[in-house]
This record gives structure tokens, C-alpha cells and sequence, in this order.
């Protein structure tokens, strides 16, 4: 490892043999839909509903009711209606509103034109179902923001707030002193702690494995960025269920309406992880079973040398971590018998020991010992394209080290990845490595899989080794 990679100061524990199968993350916490959400949808419906009466009796059919509340349904959740902001006022949403709800009800009078002339809607009557139904949504949605608004100053949510040590202390004191946004500071995370004792009495967290315990112990459910955001960071306390929350200007003229105690807000969306789960999955069914299929003469010649060479034992298995931290038993050519369990566990690289004999050699320099990892990939243990894998012990102190390395693990590890066509393999920076993984993760297309493929089979005709 580089020096870039490592810190002196960090204890390290071994995990036991048989402990939980999840190593550095917890499982994935989705945020369900709360039932404010879906009083929202229940209100909508139900307007389309009221608003039909005052239609003639062959002017609203089961098949126009439903196409109207389906299509109104869509529009107001793409215009984030059902996303509640940190203080949702309905004068503030109306605009929003009356716009939708004319246009579903506008084309559902042109589907019953079209139709027949008969069914025609008459101006005075889709006039008037239109305010009923405008109406009975302004009123339910002021109730139940009234209703949100008092359970979250009886209520409130825990939050980390994260930025620089001042502007994040500043920015807690504020939230503290106003209940009302239904937010109660738990913690601070920045990314160097202060010199001085923090006059805040709040505790500074600078380490995954410190926001780690805050989020659990505290049931951290929002988690508000001071000034900027930190992509490795939201990552990370999305995949814990957290609402990411940016406040103040950021400069780059993003509009933010909302605000808290006058500090310009808005929601930030999570990094996708599993976005385009069913289309790399068989990607990587489809060319890891031709591979295994036509290099299959290889592998039987590689397992031959192997076992002429270094006698029993051909296939080395190890555990490994995988996508929110699962355990799987990651397959290679044994290019070396470690001394013991412990040296397998806990040693970082072995590509220039003494012990390894020429096949060996020959295998690491070639990657071909790294073939067997195909099943793994058909097994669905892994993928074609993701981060590396890596064992317990280094996951375990690489996460308390460098902030985004757990947030590699929203994806399914791989058989090579972004950071290694950059030439990122063996004993490289650890910190290079995890940004590039993480930019993998977050900029995923089945195409950028694709690149990553041939650039790897391009890269295997100069091999450098691990």
C-alpha cells in the first residue's frame, strides 16, 4: 500500500470466523412511503372522484376516471408533489397544482370529444369540476400540512449536519432554536476535526465508523450538507435511509425556493444503486457463460500447470465483501499457499514474494488466475464491472480511514472496474481507487460497462500484473 492509502493511528480488528455476514455498511434501509405521502395520492383520487359528479352520468365511464387520476397522479409525483419539502405550505404548491390539475382534466375532455360529439364536455361544467376539484385538494392538502407540521415539532427527526466545523455548528444552533422544521441535530460530521474543543455540545464526527454509530444509536433519519455537497457523503447516509438536505447558496444557480430560517434549501437526490439491475445482470450472465464456455481448454491447462507446479489444492478460495457488505467466497488460481489463515486474511499483496513459483508468476502477471471469478459472476456473487472486492480485515480499516470507501459497496463488486483500467491494481492508492469506484457508481450506464470490458481485454494484451 501507499502511504497515501494508509494511517498509522488507525486500530484494526480481525473479525471473527462466523460473525455476521455484513461487513463496514448495515443492510439497506429504505425510507418506506409515510402515510403523509400517501394521504397526498388518497387526496387526489378522491378529488377526481368528487369532481366527476357534476360530469353527466355517460361523461364519466370507469376507464375516464381511471386514465384521469392515473395521469394526474404521474404529473403531480414528477413535479415532486409528493416529495414534501422541510416546511410544505399549500399557498406555496398552488400554482403547481392548478397547472397539473388542468391539464389532466383538460385532456380528459379531449378524450371524451374524440370519442363522440355527445360526450363533450360543456366549458360551464369542466369549469366547475375543475374549481371542486382544485378546491377539495387545496383544502386536504392545508390540513395535513398543518397536521405534518405540528408532529414534527412534536416529533422531531434526527439529523447530522455536515460541513465546515463553524458554518455546520452555526447551522445546528439554528435548527435547534426552531422546532418547527421538525429537524433536531444530533451530530456534526466534518472532514477535519477542529483544533480547539468545539463550543457546540454537540459531538464532531470525522470517520465513517463514527457516523456509523450516530446514525444507528440516534435513528438519524435527515442528514443537511452546510454550503456544499459532498457526493461520498450523501452516498453513504443514503444508503443508510437518510434525507439529504442541501442549505445555502452553492453558486451554481440551482434553484432553491425553500428555505430554513431563511437559509435557502433544497432536497438532494440519492445516488441511483440499483439502477439498471436487470439489464447488467444479463450482461453479465451473457458473456461470463460464453467466456467460461470458450476459454474452458484454458482453465483446464491453467489448473494442469498448477497442480505439476505446486502440487494440490488448484482453486484458492477467500472470503470476500460484496455489494451492502455481504460475505461471499471469492474463487482464484492458487498462485501461493499462504503460511496460515491469518497471513490470507490480513497480508495486502504478494505480488513479488519469494515464494511464488514460476506458474504462479505467470498466472498473476497474466491475470488468468482471476478466470475462476466468472462463476462467481454466473453464481451472482459478483459482476462483470464494479469495484474490487476486498477482504473483511482491509474493509474494516480502508472505512475508517477514507470517508467514501463503505459507499463503494452500493454496487455489486467486480470483476474489474472503473479504477482498474486507470491502472489502479495491486499496490496502488486506496484513495484513488474509491473516488473512481464511487464515480463509477454514480455515473452507471450499461454502455460505460461496455467500455470498461474492452478497455480490461485491451489492457490483458500489455499485462502489468497485481
Amino acid at each position: 500500500m501507499t502511504t497515501e492509502s494508509t494511517s498509522p493511528a488507525t486500530t484494526t480488528v480481525v473479525p471473527p470466523q462466523g460473525a455476521a455476514d455484513r461487513v463496514a455498511l448495515p443492510p439497506r434501509r429504505p425510507v418506506p412511503a409515510p402515510p403523509f405521502v400517501s394521504s397526498l395520492v388518497a387526496t387526489d383520487c378522491v378529488a377526481v372522484l368528487l369532481a366527476a359528479l357534476l360530469l353527466d352520468p355517460g361523461q364519466r365511464s370507469a376507464a375516464l376516471l381511471m386514465q384521469l387520476t392515473a395521469g394526474l397522479v404521474v404529473l403531480n409525483g414528477y413535479a415532486g408533489l409528493y416529495r414534501p419539502g422541510a416546511v410544505a405550505s399549500v399557498l406555496d404548491e398552488l400554482p403547481t397544482l392548478a397547472g397539473r390539475a388542468a391539464i389532466a382534466w383538460c385532456a380528459a375532455a379531449a378524450l371524451l370529444a374524440a370519442r363522440s360529439a355527445q360526450l363533450a364536455v360543456g366549458l360551464a361544467a369542466l369549469t366547475a369540476a375543475y374549481a371542486v376539484h382544485l378546491g377539495f385538494v387545496c383544502g386536504c392538502r392545508a390540513v395535513l400540512h398543518h397536521r405534518r407540521r405540528a408532529a414534527a415539532r412534536a416529533h422531531p427527526r434526527s439529523a447530522l449536519v455536515i460541513g465546515s466545523t463553524t458554518a455546520a455548528q452555526r447551522l445546528a444552533e439554528t435548527l435547534a432554536r426552531h422546532p418547527e422544521y421538525g429537524i433536531r441535530p444530533v451530530g456534526i460530521v466534518t472532514t477535519h476535526r477542529p483544533p480547539a474543543p468545539a463550543e457546540s455540545s454537540l459531538p464532531v464526527l470525522t470517520t465513517p465508523e463514527e457516523i456509523h454509530r450516530a446514525v444507528i444509536q440516534n435513528s438519524v433519519r435527515d442528514a443537511v450538507f452546510a454550503g456544499g455537497e459532498q457526493p461520498d457523503l450523501i452516498a453513504l447516509l443514503c444508503h443508510y435511509g437518510c434525507v439529504a438536505w442541501l442549505v445555502g447558496d452553492t453558486g451554481d444557480g440551482t434553484p432553491m425556493s425553500q428555505h430554513l430560517w431563511g437559509h435557502a434549501c433544497r432536497r438532494l437526490e440519492a445516488p441511483p444503486a440499483h439502477r439498471g439491475r436487470l439489464p447488467k445482470r444479463v450482461l453479465d450472465v451473457t458473456v461470463a457463460g460464453l467466456m467460461l464456455a470458450a476459454l474452458s481448454p484454458i482453465l483446464l491447462l491453467c489448473a494442469a500447470a498448477i497442480r505439476l507446479s505446486d502440487g494440490p489444492g488448484v482453486v484458492f478460495r477467500q472470503e470476500r465483501v460484496g455489494q451492502d457488505g455481504r460475505l461471499f467466497t471469492l474463487l482464484k488460481f492458487r498462485t501461493l499457499r499462504p503460511a496460515d489463515d491469518e497471513e490470507a486474511a490480513t497480508r495486502w499483496s504478494v505480488a513479488h514474494d519469494e515464494r511464488m513459483s514460476v506458474v504462479g508468476t505467470f498466472l498473476r502477471r497474466t491475470s488468468l488466475d482471476e478466470l475462476p471469478q466468472l462463476w462467481n459472476v454466473l453464481r451472482g456473487d459478483m459482476s462483470l464491472v464494479g469495484p474490487r472486492p476486498e477482504r473483511p480485515y482491509f474493509v474494516t480499516k480502508f472505512s475508517r480511514v477514507h470517508p467514501g470507501y463503505a459507499a463503494r459497496h452500493r454496487m455489486p463488486v467486480g470483476l474489474t472496474g472503473l479504477a482498474q483500467v486507470h491502472g489502479l491494481r495491486g499496490d496502488t492508492s486506496i484513495e484513488d481507487r474509491c473516488r473512481f469506484d464511487n464515480h463509477y457508481i454514480d455515473h452507471w450506464s450499461l454502455w460505460q460497462d461496455v467500455c470498461i470490458l474492452l478497455r480490461t481485454a485491451a489492457s490483458l494484451i500489455r499485462p502489468a500484473g497485481s
